[in-house]
Formats: C-alpha cells, structure tokens, sequence
C-alpha cells in the first residue's frame, strides 16, 4: 500500500512536520536567548533608575544649598545697603544739627552786635522782632542723635561736660582767663599741632569718650571761642565809641 501512496504528500509533509519542528526549536532557543538579554536590560535599566535617583537627590540638595546661598547674599546685600543709607542719615541729622546751632549763633550774634545799636529805635525794634521770631523758629526744630556708649564713655563724657561748664562759669568773671582755658582744651581735640598749650588731662578724657562725642565737645569749644571773641569785639567798639563821644570826656 505504500507503494499506491504517492510521493510527493509524503515528502511535503514529512518536510512540512519537519520544518515545524526545526522552526519550533529555533524559535524556542532565540526565546530563551532573548528572554536572558531582556532580563539583563531591565536589571541595566533598575540600576540606571537608581543611580538617577541618587543623581537627582544629590541634585535638589546641592540646588537647595545654592539657593539658600543666594537667599544669604541677597539678604547681606540688603542689610549692607540699609547700613550705607544708615549712616547718610546720621550724617545728614549731624549736618542739620550744626546748621541749627550755626544759625542760633548767628541770630545772638545780631541781636548783641553793635550795628544793630547804630540804627533808629523803630527800625531796631522791627528787626529785633524778627530776630526774636526766627529764633523761637530755630528753637522750635529739635534734631537728637543718639549715641551709643559704655559704661567707661557714659563717665568721660560726664567729666569733660563738667570741665567746659567750669570754664563757661569762669568766663562770666575772668574773660580772659577763661578764653586761655577754653584754648587749652580745645587743642587737646585738635590733630594738629596746636600754638596753645594743651591741657593733657582734659585729652585724656576726650580720648575715653565716644568717637561721636569728641566731635560734640569739639564744635561746643569752637562755638565757645567763636562766642567769646564776638563778646570781647564788641566791648571794644562800646569802649572806643564811648572814648570818642566828646560829651562824655567833658568835651561841648
């Protein structure tokens, strides 16, 4: 009966089951090959996972560091730009506080000055009037600047305060005298070499204060001598006018 079955269905098929066969195998090894090959890339993938992870927690740290460093800067930049526009406020309330007492001085300048007795009595009391209304105005503009000091400057402030009132009080006496004083301890606030003696233990003093307090005792001394030489010229020209008046040498 073989020999009735044709060949070629028996060879086909045969080649057919065959091929199926080697088909199946082949495709079976390349599984088991692709299988290990994709499990190794997703163990490559895992770990790639991973390592970006770490790289991106390192990241955000060092980012949040930088951040809070800048933050930092930002923050110092503003304060270093308060502290600039701190002291051009102190500067400026220091400045306004020497125009005040530059303007006092100058108001009781006029209001003692002698030229203001060579006029009419009417236009003496007019501008008498004004000088009194401008100084009440001045008066009226309160400028503070506080200083800070310790204990140690709180003390030397107090005593050089106490010497320049001693010697206000002497002026009051010894005119004279009291200007040699008031020259003494204002060369001792001078950098300069002073053509007075200096008085050491009033520099002694000066120097224990505050930086900000040595430049007050110093415009207080200049204001003083300023003062005292606008007095002593002014009794002067009293004195000379009233030697030349011959009504009061006896002279008709």
């Amino acid at each position: 009966m073989l020999g009735d079955v044709p060949p070629g269905p028996l060879l086909r098929v045969s080649w057919t089951a065959h091929s199926v066969d080697r088909t199946q195998g082949f495709l079976s090894g390349t599984d088991h090959h692709h299988n290990n090959k994709k499990s190794k890339s997703f163990t490559i993938m895992a770990h790639a996972k991973i390592q970006a992870k770490m790289n991106e927690a390192t990241y955000s740290k060092f980012s949040r560091t930088l951040s809070m460093a800048d933050r930092s800067g930002q923050l110092l930049e503003s304060l270093d730009q308060l502290e600039m526009r701190v002291e051009t406020l102190r500067e400026t309330a220091s400045a306004m506080e020497v125009e005040r007492e530059f303007i006092l001085e100058m108001i009781q300048s006029l209001q003692n000055g002698q030229e203001l007795r060579n006029i009419s009595a009417g236009e003496r009391e007019e501008l008498s009037l004004t000088a009194d209304r401008l100084m009440g105005r001045t008066l009226c503009v309160e400028i503070s600047i506080g200083t800070i000091r310790n204990a140690l400057q709180e003390e030397a402030l107090r005593n050089a305060t106490s010497v320049i009132d001693e010697i206000v009080k002497k002026l009051l006496d010894d005119m004279d005298g009291g200007r040699q004083q008031l020259l003494a301890v204002h060369a001792a606030c001078v950098t300069e070499a002073p053509p007075v003696p200096i008085d050491q233990k009033f520099q002694a003093i000066v120097i224990g204060c505050a930086l900000e307090d040595q430049k007050k005792i110093k415009r207080r001394l200049e204001t003083l001598l300023r003062n005292v030489d606008n007095a002593k010229k002014n009794i002067k020209i009293m004195d000379h006018q009233k030697l030349e008046d011959p009504k009061t040498n006896g002279c008709q």
